[in-house]
């Protein structure tokens, strides 16, 4: 089976995905006019805005929700494994996919607030699969992101997560594999049979405190090592393009694995973010998909760039050239992944490295999960709209399960691999049909700066943009 996978990734994961990831996000940039820049402050704005009600969630809790899914173990394994194959110069590239990135989001999560519906219990749902048959007409396309998102969320996905909290545990106390599985399972029971406001609530709580208390050990690692900090960031930058003759043999990689592991972490253009955008309660789909545009900073220039500067700055990291030779080898013996950044925190905190990072990558990965949950639930949604069929969100809750307890006891290597086929799938779906659908969330944010230049709180009326099938918008006509 590892062969097939690993075959199945080096085809879907070739030059042209990275091409198609960093292509789009340059040209959403240039069509939004960098609203990633110009829109900051209204971003911060609207992140503590509005009230949820009883169809749909505030947006601070749909950006906790989609957070929870972004930040997860490629936060810390996926950086140091970046770092590994591609060199420091990866992280320069992970950052740029992070800023071409949130224009992407943008495109993808106001999109998915245009075309949401309410289903049968009366909640928001929406997402790719929605607006690829509303916008698109392409029902088949819709069906299979909406398959394939399924299988990746539901079945590929969270396998990586629970690998990675089994791995931290094991090296932090010993904790068997199985044991391991055992509180995942429970714990994540729990949570996916409380429904969607269960998740939301949890997320909410949740999110925020993880990623400000790891930001917050970051800082205090790397103020220890403060004189380091000036030659980390200039070896960033030298290495992402050649300038650092020790890193030569891996430049191309820096790139790709940049990318990769950048797309991995944020999800700008993946389609799962757009999956609790909808959910939000809003006046405008504009506003979700400004918040949701500040996600991918969070994710990637706070919390990634907190891992990386944590383990170069303590020179805990060993680097790898495609021949397999070592190109630095401060830790023989470990494997990329959450013993980096163990390392690096055990360095400056004697003592603490290993619990602290294993702590920090059960909340990050175990809220991923979650996340992950609610996102294929929501595709089954879709698949149930017309014919009901309970049955399969009781398989999806079983699947999920199996899931988490088979990644626990599989290999690092196999999980990520399956991980990344899944990532690499949606992707492709995904970028395709953004591309193609684009107008409506351009027409949006055209329409946002309009009213909001006019003294409003903005509202949306599709109608007068010329945007069609938008019928949850739809204004009753007059009397």
């Amino acid at each position: 089976m590892d062969t097939l996978v690993n075959a199945l990734n080096n085809l879907i994961w070739s030059k042209a995905l990275i091409a198609l990831c960093l292509g789009a996000g340059l040209y959403f940039s240039i069509r939004t006019r960098f609203m990633q820049l110009r829109g900051l402050p209204e971003m911060l704005r609207l992140m503590v805005q509005g009230q949820g009600s009883a169809a749909g969630v505030s947006s601070f809790q749909a950006l906790a929700m989609s957070l929870s899914g972004r930040v997860g173990i490629g936060n810390i394994a996926g950086v140091a494994t970046a770092i590994a194959y591609g060199g420091p110069g990866a992280v320069f590239w992970m950052w740029m996919t992070a800023f071409l990135g949130a224009s992407t989001s943008y495109i993808e999560c106001t999109l998915a607030q245009i075309y949401k519906e309410k289903d049968e219990q009366g909640l928001y749902r929406g997402g790719p699969a929605y607006y690829i048959e509303k916008a698109m007409g392409q029902k088949w396309y819709a069906w299979l992101f909406a398959v394939v998102t399924v299988l990746a969320t539901g079945l590929l996905l969270p396998g990586v997560q629970a690998n990675g909290i089994a791995a931290s545990m094991h090296t932090a106390w010993g904790l068997a594999p199985g044991a391991s599985a055992a509180i995942i399972a429970l714990l994540l029971g729990f949570i996916i049979y409380g429904g969607v406001r269960r998740i939301a609530s949890f997320a909410e709580l949740v999110v925020p405190f993880m990623a400000a208390a790891y930001i917050l050990v970051a800082l205090v690692i790397m103020f220890m090592n403060a004189s380091k900090v000036p030659e980390v960031v200039a070896l960033i930058f030298r290495s992402a393009f050649g300038a650092e003759a020790a890193f030569g043999a891996v430049l191309g990689l820096a790139v790709e694995w940049g990318v990769k592991r950048g797309i991995y972490s944020n999800e700008a253009g993946q389609g799962t973010g757009p999956h609790p955008a909808a959910a939000a309660e809003v006046s405008h789909p504009a506003k979700q998909g400004y918040v949701q545009a500040f996600s991918i900073y969070v994710d990637t220039l706070l919390v990634c760039s907190a891992t990386a500067f944590m383990i170069l700055s303590t020179g805990m990291y060993n680097v790898i050239d495609p021949a397999g030779a070592s190109i630095v080898s401060a830790l023989p013996g470990i494997a990329p992944g959450p013993g980096f950044a163990q390392a690096a925190v055990e360095s400056s905190l004697p003592g603490y490295g290993a619990g602290f990072v294993a702590l920090a990558i059960f909340f990050f990965a175990f809220t991923t999960i979650v996340a992950y949950y609610y996102m294929a639930e929501t595709n089954l949604a879709y698949i149930n709209r017309k014919v009901h069929r309970p049955w399969l969100v009781q398989l999806l809750r079983l699947g999920i399960l199996a899931a988490v307890s088979y990644g626990t006891l599989r290999s690092a290597d196999t999980a990520w691999a399956l991980g990344d086929l899944g990532v690499g799938l949606m992707a492709w779906l995904n970028i395709v049909a953004i591309l193609i659908l684009q107008k409506p969330a351009l027409l949006a944010l055209k329409d946002y700066e309009a009213q909001k230049k006019a003294g409003k709180d903005p509202s949306f009326d599709p109608t007068a943009l010329g945007i069609r099938n938008a019928d949850f918008w739809q204004r009753p006509p007059l009397p």
